[in-house]
């Protein structure tokens, strides 16, 4: 009886997360809203990924590359160090809420595919100084993609969840790019 009576409230507290998540998949006033429930706190964040490569300050650089990265129509092999700021605004010039630190691989031989180990690290509110982590593939030409939250740390500690990204800007001559986030977890 009692593992049926948690089942149940495991299977509501589902729902009530997807009716959250899909009244929020669009940018909502704010980047950051959080929902306690009785056994934790839903946190969606909307923020905008501004990678720079170019100007005299990038924020995106490549530290490494396969012997045959540039002959790949995929750049295979190519590693790129970052420290992009997190906007709440897709401007450059918009609100910073934080920034992500961290590298992706571009792991894919017949698809623009990378490996993202990343910490989104904020600066704002009563989440400055908590991160969350992400760790998986980014299929960068899709128009959305889905990549696993696997922790935070701060008021996001124990976070599990995912980020939905979309490109809202890219640059195939400089590489520069700008990817709106809208990421939901559960802690």
């Amino acid at each position: 009886m009692a593992m049926s009576a948690a089942i149940l409230v495991l299977a509501l507290q589902m729902m009530a997360l997807r009716s959250w998540a899909q009244r929020t998949a669009s940018p909502a006033p704010g980047w950051a809203q959080r929902l306690e429930t009785g056994t934790g706190t839903m946190t969606n964040l909307q923020f905008y990924f501004h990678d720079t490569f170019s100007g005299s300050n990038p924020s995106a650089v490549r530290v490494a590359e396969a012997r045959d990265t540039d002959n790949s129509l995929t750049l295979f092999g190519a590693l790129v160090m970052v420290d992009d700021p997190l906007t709440e605004g897709i401007s450059p010039s918009s609100k910073l809420v934080g920034r992500g630190q961290g590298l992706y691989g571009s792991a894919g031989q017949s698809e623009v595919a990378f490996l993202m180990a990343m910490s989104f690290c904020f600066l704002d509110g009563v989440y400055n100084g908590s991160c969350l982590s992400v760790l998986g593939k980014n299929a960068a030409l899709n128009y959305e993609r889905e990549m696993p939250i696997v922790g935070g740390t701060g008021l996001l500690r124990f976070a599990r969840g995912y980020a939905l990204a979309q490109t809202q800007m890219a640059n195939p001559i400089n590489g520069d790019a700008i990817v709106w986030y809208n990421v939901t977890v559960f802690n």
